[in-house]
């Protein structure tokens, strides 16, 4: 074969092999991707029309170096393009993603969404049942509460207008994003879609608020949520990776608020720490709710959690009087119809 021949019959290079390239190019050649080569790289995928080998070494790429808020902004993008559910009437108050699972406590947060919801804040819900057999997974804790996860969008929207609150599957938001995170059995890491998906705001609520697990997250969340343009925003190192606020130890919660990165941080409640519980029984939620049973550490998460939610919706202008007005909720839920 003469060398003009194999010009002529060698494949040409496929796309995305450029992105690949940008991340992968060793330890001198590489670098970041900007926040429209992170865009553009994301569009690709969700249209698939990438490899799957191309995928994989995209994901890990990008795991080995973790994203930048300019990536992350761009992938966020993207996904919303390709993702939303939001119409002309705004139905959701709060986007509060849930995709960690509890594994040491059991998921109180849920109990502050409903104290929210029930009190004329519409919260949406959207998570991922996960992989992980030991973890609680908020698809699986709604029905412990008597309420109902939604199967479709229109019938979140129809929940969303009659009791304020929803649950819907990212399956049933994104089906290519929820594909790329059933990955982490196989690939045996996270990847830049577990970290995506917290920010996707499916109905563009003027309010989010994200759990992270590692603290060099926050400020990665607090900054691309900035570059999106949302208008306010919070992401803190809650229980678990939920967004939840542990009452033992202190809270930093970094957020931002029309394009103002704010950091805020929040007292422990205790001077001591609880001993975590030895069985996680998930009926004990709605126990709690009820005040059948008493935890004042479930207790303390709940109206934590709610303080830190209400203080980011502008219903409170101190910290004290965020906890103040999510007591005031807690001791009026008797007349709340959940659970």
């Amino acid at each position: 074969m003469t060398f003009s021949h194999h010009l002529q019959t060698s494949r040409p290079e496929h796309p995305f092999a450029e992105t690949i390239r940008i991340l992968g190019k060793g330890k001198k050649g590489s670098r970041s991707l900007t926040q429209d080569e992170a865009y553009r790289a994301m569009k690709m995928i969700l249209a698939e029309e990438v490899l799957p080998e191309q995928l994989g070494a995209f994901l890990m790429l990008m795991r080995v170096k973790e994203e930048t808020p300019d990536e992350l902004a761009g992938f966020v993008l993207a996904a919303r393009e390709s993702c939303s559910l939001a119409d002309d009437s705004m139905l959701v108050d709060l986007d509060w993603a849930t995709y960690a699972g509890k594994r040491r406590h059991l998921p109180w947060f849920l109990l502050s969404a409903l104290l929210l919801s029930g009190n004329g804040i519409a919260v949406f819900m959207h998570g991922s049942p996960g992989p992980s057999a030991s973890r609680l997974y908020t698809h699986n804790m709604l029905t412990y509460l008597g309420l109902e996860v939604a199967t479709s969008a229109e019938q979140a929207k129809r929940q969303l207008s009659g009791q304020q609150f929803s649950y819907l599957s990212l399956e049933k938001i994104c089906p290519k994003l929820h594909e790329i995170i059933e990955l982490r059995p196989i690939l045996g890491l996270r990847s830049p879609v577990h970290t995506l998906v917290k920010l996707l705001n499916p109905f563009n609520a003027p309010y989010s608020i994200q759990g992270i697990f590692h603290p060099s997250y926050r400020s990665v969340h607090q900054q691309a949520a900035a570059l999106v343009q949302q208008p306010h925003a919070a992401a803190l190192k809650g229980e678990g990776g939920e967004t939840e606020r542990n009452p033992d130890m202190q809270c930093l919660v970094q957020s931002v608020h029309n394009g103002e990165l704010i950091d805020e941080t929040w007292p422990a409640l205790f001077t001591h720490r609880h001993v975590r519980p030895e069985n996680l029984e998930p009926g004990q939620l709605a126990l709690v709710w009820q005040g059948k049973s008493q935890d004042e550490f479930a207790e303390a998460s709940v109206l934590g959690t709610a303080a830190v939610a209400l203080k980011l919706l502008g219903k409170a202008d101190s910290q004290e009087q965020a906890q103040s007005v999510a007591m005031d909720f807690w001791l009026k839920r008797d007349k709340m119809r959940f659970g």
